[in-house]
């Protein structure tokens, strides 16, 4: 085709590279591509193709970080046996490596084990349980601006011969101003499939298990929210570009709104149904809750859909309060920073960050006991929500009064802390768990009766019971 010729509409619906553009369509001319297919969008379909993956290798090992957080927590050594050898003499090098296998043979394990459904189960709505769960979860990062903006140059796509013209682009999966209620929205839908797999089972303890995942979100979606209110009053943006330059220029949420951090911090735990709020699923009461009756890969999609919202959780925190991809006195982590280097150094500080938040939560999880049901409601109506609906208040008068300074920040949730602590004893009384006298024990002897608690029999003090006693001094 010579330049200059014309393509007709209906006839020939190929590109003409060489032909002079002739408007057709909106937004489209032949010769070029559309208006919507530009650096923006190819960076946004890489970003998310790349975060997934990431995702998924960091919920493997994060399993596997927890094992040994837990173990090193209760003095034990944890994951230190399977490697990457398979068996195989001359992979022997590759045996052990740390247990960094231990990930890879959990996922055959859960690949290769048999997939059973029991026989009174809702068919459809046990298997849809899984995938209700793990979508939300693994589409609810793609707001996040992991490596904030990039300036990228004028390129043409090999081998397609598509130009494509210099601009900058958000590194994130979707650049859309409305980042902030797209995470609310989508993290509350994973409660949902929760249920419908807990009812689906035809268990009591499944179906129990759901009814409390849906109260407890319903409960703690409500400070959640307030606690990013908080947030948004201050900044003035939902984008959550506009967070990160707030931030960058005035300093991190942390320091001026440091107790709506620690809300939003408390909520996203309850959200994840991480410990001390996993009541959903806690097998001193509901055997295992609303997972009981599932196997293999539908099992492994609950926990991979836990650990992926607790990222996801995390990467928001960090970018409401955290300052994102920001570090102070450092130039090169600027919003205005919109080197290739730049957006890779971006990406390192706020996956740090995000995987130091993850190891918090896990630390928590093996301090803290499990709350009771009772004291998870309260915590949230009598607590948490009155807290941050006077955190709101006290901020929105702030805010109408252009006080936005942190020292004015901090002072009203200095302020708000103190009378929260004021007004605890004149709430309602306490839940928390008392120790109910029993006659007879050692925490309340009979009259006269000596406690101890050394056992008096000389096998309970041998070192080798099994090769007989020994003296005892």
């Amino acid at each position: 085709m010579s330049p200059g010729t014309r393509v007709e509409p209906g006839r020939n619906r190929g590109l003409c590279w060489s032909c002079p553009p002739t408007p057709t369509a909106k937004g489209y001319t032949p010769g070029h591509m559309p208006d919507w297919f530009n650096a923006q969008l190819l960076v946004s379909v890489v970003t998310i193709a790349i975060m997934v993956h990431v995702l998924l290798i960091l919920d493997a090992y994060l399993v596997q970080a927890e094992r040994k957080i837990s173990a090193y927590i209760q003095d034990r050594i944890g994951p230190n046996r399977v490697g990457f050898d398979f068996g195989l003499p001359f992979l022997s090098f590759l045996k052990g490596c740390l247990g960094l296998g231990q990930p890879l043979a959990d996922g055959i394990k859960f690949l290769l084990k048999e997939d059973y459904t029991p026989g009174k189960a809702d068919k459809i709505l046990f298997t849809l349980g899984p995938v209700m769960v793990v979508i939300p979860a693994l589409i609810g990062f793609v707001v996040i601006p992991w490596g904030g903006a990039w300036a990228v140059p004028e390129f043409t796509i090999p081998l397609l011969g598509i130009h494509v013209d210099a601009m900058n682009v958000i590194v994130a999966g979707a650049n859309v101003n409305i980042g902030i209620v797209y995470l609310l929205a989508v993290a509350s839908l994973g409660v949902y499939g929760i249920t419908i797999g807990g009812y689906a089972s035809n268990s009591k303890y499944s179906f129990l298990g759901g009814m409390r995942a849906t109260a407890q979100m319903l409960s703690y979606e409500i400070p959640l929210g307030l606690s990013i209110l908080v947030a948004l009053l201050v900044i003035g943006s939902v984008g959550a570009m506009d967070i990160l330059r707030y931030q960058v220029d005035h300093g991190w949420l942390v320091l001026s709104c440091p107790l709506a951090a620690v809300l939003f911090y408390i909520c996203s735990l309850a959200e994840s149904n991480r410990a001390p709020f996993d009541n959903a699923e806690c097998e001193q009461e509901l055997v295992g809750g609303y997972h009981t009756e599932y196997s293999s890969m539908r099992f492994a999609l609950f926990f991979l859909a836990e650990y992926t919202h607790l990222i996801t959780g995390s990467a928001f925190l960090v970018l409401l309060f955290f300052g994102g991809f920001h570090l102070p006195f450092v130039d090169a982590l600027g919003v205005e920073a919109t080197g290739f280097l730049a957006v890779l150094l971006k990406i390192a500080v706020f996956m740090t960050k995000v995987v130091l938040v993850v190891c918090l939560t896990m630390l928590v999880r093996w301090s803290i006991p499990r709350l009771r049901y009772d004291q998870i409601m309260q915590m949230a109506w009598s607590g948490l929500i009155p807290v941050s609906l006077l955190l709101v208040v006290a901020v929105s008068v702030l805010v109408y009064l252009g006080k936005t300074e942190w020292y004015f920040l901090l002072g009203a949730n200095v302020a708000v802390g103190l009378v929260t602590l004021v007004a605890v004893p004149f709430m309602a009384p306490s839940m928390s768990n008392r120790k109910i006298p029993l006659y007879g024990s050692r925490f309340n002897p009979m009259p006269g009766e000596r406690v101890r608690t050394r056992p008096s029999d000389p096998n309970a003090l041998e070192d080798r019971p099994l090769q007989g006693s020994m003296p005892v001094a």
